[in-house]
């Protein structure tokens, strides 16, 4: 899952990107409303985090713009102010969920996920089944039968990008897109190493290389 985090307060967003990333998602951090607006527009997003107060244009402005634009995306506002008017303004503009700050972060990781299965609902199943194995998304674990198998975040991202599309191939710049961010400026190849890895806890075969397109999940 990839998500946009639009706060201006740089610390902040440091604090959350890093631990957003560390719980899986692919997180790209941007400071301004403007550019906030023009990067939820453009990228494909899964869920934005944006604050209120921001230069160039106010979280208000930029959710109300993405609405009437025809964007769709999950939006969670946060705010330093507090109060019903504020919440209602901000709900009154298409945003789905409102945090005041200082606010916890277990919370904000708990709001996030329930914005993302709630989008999902009727979309995609929390739990992906591809052949023997069962992917629960919302819980972040992998089952074959009766045994769990241990997966680090990053790894647990792969998988659910290819168990999204279990059968067609994925290509190596749609998982770098979804699974790392923007300005991941690494070596591409990062993507083969995790295979691998994969390959080696669920088997050699339950992953397929389209020489010159990408990978495959299959059913096994």
């Amino acid at each position: 899952m990839r998500l946009l985090i639009v706060e201006d307060e740089k610390r902040l967003a440091v604090s959350l990107a890093r631990g957003l990333t560390a719980e899986g998602f692919a997180v790209d951090v941007v400071h301004d409303g403007l550019e906030g607006l023009h990067r939820a527009s453009e990228g494909a997003y899964d869920l934005v985090i944006l604050d209120i107060m921001l230069p160039g244009m106010n979280g208000y402005r930029v959710c109300s713009n993405l609405r009437a634009a025809g964007h769709e995306v999950p939006i969670l506002m946060l705010t330093a102010k507090d109060g019903e008017y504020d919440e209602a303004e901000g709900l009154d503009t298409g945003a789905d969920d409102y945090l005041t700050k200082p606010f916890s972060y277990v919370v904000l990781v708990a709001r996030v996920r329930a914005l993302l299965r709630r989008r999902g609902a009727g979309t995609a199943a929390p739990v992906l089944t591809v052949g023997s194995l069962s992917i629960d998304t919302a819980a972040r674990r992998v089952i074959r039968g009766e045994d769990e198998i241990a997966l680090t975040a990053k790894e647990f991202a792969v998988l659910e990008q290819l168990a999204l599309r279990a059968g067609q191939v994925v290509s190596k710049a749609e998982i770098l897109e979804h699974v790392w961010d923007f300005a991941y400026d690494g070596d591409p190849n990062i993507v083969e190493v995790y295979i691998s890895t994969l390959r080696r806890k669920l088997g050699a075969t339950a992953i397929r290389t389209v020489r010159g397109a990408g990978y495959r999940l299959e059913a096994k």
